[in-house]
C-alpha cells in the first residue's frame, strides 16, 4: 500500500513541476488577445490587460521580454502601444511559454552534462528526454493564429 502512495505522489510532482505559471497563463492571453486584433492595429496596453483579464503591470513585464524577443512591437507616445512582432502564424505556443518560463525542461537532469552525476547511467534520463521532446513538439506544432481564432 505505501509504495502506490508513493508513486502516486512521484507522478504528482511531475506534474505539478511542468504546470504552467500564472505568468505563462498571462503571456499567452496577452499575445492571442493581439493576434485577435486587425493586421495593423496598435493596441494599448490598458485594452489587453482588461480583455485578457490580466494586471496591467504584470502583463507591462511580461510585454518587456516579448519586446525584446521580436513577439511583440512596442511603440511609444500617442498612438502607442503593442502589435505582433511576426505574423501569428509565425508564433508558436512554445516560444510564448519560453519566453517566460524558461526553456522546457522537466528534469534537472536534462539541462546539461555535469548537472546530474547520474546521468550516464540513469535508466529514467532517456525517459525524462522523451516527456521533453513530446511536449517540446506538441508546443511547437501550435500557432498563436490557431489559438486565436474564434470557436
Amino acid at each position: 500500500m505505501y509504495s502506490i502512495i508513493n508513486k502516486t505522489n512521484s507522478v504528482f510532482k511531475v506534474v505539478l513541476m511542468m504546470e504552467l505559471t500564472r505568468k505563462g497563463e498571462y503571456a499567452i492571453r496577452g499575445i492571442i488577445y493581439l493576434a485577435q486584433q486587425p493586421q495593423g492595429k496598435v493596441s494599448l496596453l490598458s485594452e489587453i490587460a482588461v480583455a485578457a483579464e490580466v494586471p496591467q503591470t504584470f502583463l507591462a513585464k511580461i510585454f518587456q521580454s516579448f519586446a525584446k524577443l521580436g513577439l511583440v512591437n512596442s511603440s511609444r507616445g500617442t498612438g502607442g502601444g503593442f502589435t505582433l512582432g511576426r505574423p501569428a502564424t509565425a508564433i508558436t505556443l512554445r516560444e510564448v511559454v519560453e519566453a517566460v518560463e524558461g526553456p522546457i525542461i522537466p528534469n534537472r537532469c536534462l539541462m546539461g552534462s555535469g548537472v546530474c552525476d547520474r546521468g550516464g547511467y540513469c535508466n529514467v534520463h532517456p525517459v525524462w528526454r522523451n516527456v521533453q521532446t513530446q511536449v517540446v513538439s506538441i508546443l511547437d506544432a501550435v500557432t498563436i493564429e490557431e489559438l486565436a481564432r474564434p470557436k
